[in-house]
């Protein structure tokens, strides 16, 4: 564990403003509020949930407000939360959406064979439709049959289990009035005869608005792409999925849409209308650049044209915000052959062209180009090309002091620093532009209760999804009674909010150690902080999540 921490009494947390801050290794500290520099910091109040609860904190770490659920919590502008309704981001079957006391308002199952939601939704007003709709991500189910068809290698079958991701939209009475799938935007270069094929004297590579169906080294299978992330743009009109293995990709909702016509809705987004606006993070996917490989001499490799692995959290930033309408994503840092994996926030914009004019339409990013970037020689990284596209990023300046190889976000905030949730390690902090810290919290919630102090424990322990920052003023907040109420350690004492089971590792005097033993017991957290992550059968692609 490794994070950036103030030097200070245990007992002065609380209450901390500006001093030095130094990145160090440790391998036991204090979980909660570790930093705030008050003028630097933007005032508002941080949400999350884990375990099954949503907590809204202020800008010291104290509770004001917290709602029944919490695995991915959405807050709403009327101060509802809606959210998954099993306490696992990475399968459910419906939603829930509770009122600010707790009241169930709202409920969907997705009730049809071969669907399953999982990780991201959206609640959007649907301009052409005139009313509020939810937007979601879910696997479809793809019999080795239809594989075939579509021109899947025959030779890498068979396809058993297949899944690509769709996105459905539903309207608050649980109709379908629009729906999106991968498989129906497909290309393939193996067999001339079936559909979808690249054409005389084509390749994969003329064709960056479809994915490659064969694509090297990743035949179709369960949870073939694993998209984790989606956003609407309510100008544009358009939606943005980001899959795990290093690519989001734009679609154009608004020209596929038909009001009170879902079949059409939905054969519009299955056509050419369908196909990607843009595309952003490893064009090699699509033969327009060079994958990671290791070098000959095996003691180093390059990350090619691949700007990011294992990605989470993309969105457009709102209007309004500095860099508004760029894209913003947590770029894990998975999959990138580095040295050393170092997470970092990107923020994008796919209108720029190789000048670094901003046209003021999608530019595929090979055609806008790149720069090498060298690192510190004591970083031991090798030099990257990072897209010309990439107008702004944050990773720490100790590589090794920021990773998260799972889950996440990150956030752009009116004053202009970028609020971050790294989920591996239940750490959320939020930094200046120039990339000063300005905040830093330690999420305390555990499978086994809420700690003050954290130890020598597994990846995962205290996870969290993703964290976010609410200004005062926002919709959801106003008029709301947001007395503190006590830390959740505080709380947790008292018996509310979290029930400790038993102690976890590293949750005793400085000193004790962790051990193997008390280490193989801190690896039960699991899952987020307390869900049913070890509930669940194994997955052939559990590192993937």
């Amino acid at each position: 564990m490794r994070y950036v921490l103030i030097f200070v009494a245990l007992a002065a947390l609380p209450a901390l403003i500006a001093g030095s801050a130094l990145a160090y290794e440790r391998l036991q500290g204090p979980t909660e509020l570790l930093y705030c520099n008050k003028d630097k910091a933007f005032s508002g109040y941080t949400l999350y949930g884990v375990g099954g609860r949503t907590f809204l904190l202020d800008m010291e770490g104290r509770v004001v407000h917290t709602w029944p659920i919490g695995t991915n919590p959405h807050l709403l502008d009327n101060g509802n939360i809606l959210d998954a309704s099993k306490d696992d981001p990475s399968g459910f079957q419906g939603f829930k959406e509770v009122d600010w006391d707790g009241k169930t308002v709202w409920e969907y199952t997705e009730k049809r064979e071969g669907y399953a939601p999982h990780h991201d939704w959206v609640r959007l007003f649907n301009k052409k439709l005139g009313a509020w709709t939810t937007m979601y991500i879910a696997n479809r189910s793809i019999t080795n049959e239809q594989a075939i068809v579509a021109g899947c290698d025959p030779k890498k079958g068979p396809y058993r289990d297949g899944q690509m991701d769709a996105i459905v939209e539903v309207d608050m009475q649980g109709n379908v009035v629009w729906e999106w799938w991968f498989f129906d935007h497909v290309v393939q270069d193996v067999d001339p005869a079936k559909p979808n094929y690249v054409g005389q004297g084509k390749t994969v590579a003329n064709y960056p608005g479809r994915i490659n169906i064969n694509m090297p080294g990743r035949p179709l299978k369960r949870d073939w792409l694993h998209c984790n992330s989606i956003d609407y743009n309510a100008d544009l009109g358009q939606v943005v999925i980001n899959s795990v293995q290093g690519e989001f990709y734009v679609i154009d909702h608004a020209m596929t849409f038909v009001a009170g016509d879902p079949k059409k809705s939905i054969a519009l987004a299955a056509g050419p209308a369908g196909d990607f606006l843009y595309r952003f993070g490893d064009p090699a996917r699509y033969g327009q650049g060079d994958p990671p490989r290791v070098l000959e001499n095996w003691d180093n490799a390059t990350s090619g044209h691949k700007q990011m692995g294992g990605a989470h959290h993309v969105s457009w930033i709102p209007a309004g915000l500095p860099g508004a309408g760029h894209f913003m994503v947590f770029n894990n840092g998975q999959y990138l052959f580095e040295r050393t994996p170092q997470s970092s926030i990107l923020e994008i914009n796919g209108f720029l062209d190789s000048s670094g004019k901003d046209t003021g339409r999608y530019v595929n990013p090979p055609d806008a180009g790149y720069t090498q970037v060298r690192y510190d020689k004591d970083t031991h990284k090798s030099p990257r090309l990072i897209s010309r596209q990439v107008v702004w990023s944050y990773q720490s300046t100790n590589n090794h002091g920021f990773f998260s190889h799972i889950g996440s976000s990150g956030q752009r905030l009116p004053n202009g620093n970028t609020f971050i949730c790294s989920d591996t390690e239940g750490h959320f902090f939020e930094v200046t532009a120039a990339g000063e810290l300005a905040w830093e919290y330690i999420n305390p919630v555990t499978r086994d209760g809420a700690v003050k102090v954290l130890g020598d424990v597994l990846p995962m322990t205290n996870s969290v999804f993703r964290a976010f920052r609410y200004a005062a003023d926002h919709p959801a907040l106003k008029g709301r009674d947001l007395t503190p109420k006590g830390t959740i350690t505080e709380r947790a004492a008292q018996g509310l909010d979290v029930q400790p089971r038993r102690r976890p590792p590293g949750d005793g005097p400085q000193g004790n150690g962790g051990g193997q033993e008390r280490r193989g017991k801190g690896g039960q957290g699991g899952g987020r902080g307390g869900g049913n992550r070890d509930d669940r059968p194994p997955r052939d692609d559990q590192r993937e999540k």
